[in-house]
Formats: structure tokens, sequence, C-alpha cells
């Protein structure tokens, strides 16, 4: 006999109060960190120009809550053609597309490689946690639209998604978008603030070590 899980009205209660918690949390770690990471937003914008003259923010659209679509801010790390190039270099793709991914990839600006190892270029997602199209902690936000879907992807978009997550301290950034969904799942159905705080902390250390993927 198939067993089938069923959302019992305390499980519905734990979430609520859970997603009320979880956004308390988010808008009091963000109002904490907005001023000294202002100061590093101004410096960080200032060589990103000199570098590169051009925007110094790049919004992108992605897939978020629900499959509703929003812009994501992010520092711009290639040149401002780069999406006209992606045709170009197309062939040089290594992940099953939609997503794409070069080594190397020669859009990158040099000061655009050092914010991607270090992910400075994510900072900015913090006015999107702001404006509640975020959380800190989640499944990354796809660039691709859910129509790209199939059915048992559609259960990351339960969630609000995060500036990082499971996939980003526990996988690689050369994993296919399958993989990355068994771990937003897993995140889905195992998600407490205790793992959300638990992540965060193994984001930092990852990023020290220049591991994982954002």
């Amino acid at each position: 006999m198939e067993l089938r899980y069923i959302e019992t009205p305390q499980v519905r209660l734990y979430k609520k109060e859970y997603q009320l918690i979880k956004r308390a949390f988010d808008l009091t770690i963000c109002m904490i960190a907005l001023p000294p990471l202002l100061l590093l937003m101004g410096v960080i914008a200032l060589l990103i120009y000199m570098d590169d003259p051009g925007p110094v923010l790049f919004k992108q659209q992605r897939t978020g809550k629900g499959g509703k679509r929003f812009g994501i801010y992010k520092f711009r790390t290639m040149v401002t053609n780069a999406e006209e190039l992606k045709v170009k270099y197309m062939h040089l793709n290594e992940l099953t597309w939609p997503d794409f991914k070069i080594t190397n990839d020669p859009r990158v600006t040099k000061i655009g490689n050092i914010l991607r190892k270090t992910s400075l270029d994510e900072i900015p997602q913090i006015f999107n946690v702001v404006k509640g199209e975020m959380s800190l902690v989640g499944p990354r936000p796809t660039s691709f639209d859910v129509s790209t879907y199939s059915l048992w992807h559609t259960e990351r978009l339960e969630v609000t998604p995060g500036i990082t997550g499971l996939w980003q301290v526990k996988g690689r950034s050369d994993v296919d978008f399958d993989d990355r969904i068994a771990l937003d799942v897993e995140y889905i159905e195992n998600q407490s603030l205790m793992l959300d705080i638990k992540i965060l902390f193994w984001t930092v250390a990852s990023v020290f070590k220049q591991e994982g993927a954002y």
C-alpha cells in the first residue's frame, strides 16, 4: 500500500509560526548588517566602475515562491553585453540547459572574478530580503522560468527563495539541476530556525574556504 504524507493542522500551525519567526529573524539580521554593508557596497561599486565603466548593479529576473518572477539584485561581475555573448559561448556550457556555467567564463571582469570567488557579488540581495522577495536561507531562485521545471521540481516553489541554502553548503557549482533540487527538497522537508542558523554558519565557513557554490 502506498503511504502518502498528510499535512495535519498541527503541521500547518508549525509552518505558519515558523514563517513568522523566520521573517522576524531575517529582518533583524538585515537591520544589524546594513550599516557596515552599505559602506562595503560603496567601495565595491567604485571598484566595479573603475574596472569596467557601466552599471554597478545587475538586476536579473528570477523565479520565486509560487513561480512568481522578481528582480534579484547583484553586483555586476561581467561585461555589460554578457547576455548577448551567452549565445556565442553556448558551446562551452558545462551544465544541462537551461543551467549555464563556464569555468573561467571570458565574460567575467577582473574585479568580477574576485567578487564571485568571495561571493561579495550577492550582497545587494539583502534588499530583496528586506522587500520580502527572498529570505536569508532557502532554495536559490532560478534564472529560468517555471515552465522549464518538471513536476517534481515545483516543490522548491513552496517556500521563499534564499541568498544561501543547503545546496550552497553541501553541493558544488557544477552540481546538476536535479541534484540541486534534491537538496532543496531535503531542506524544505526538514526546515527549522535551527537549521537556518546552521546553514548561515556553514555558508560563512564555506565562503572563507571558497568552497561550495553561490
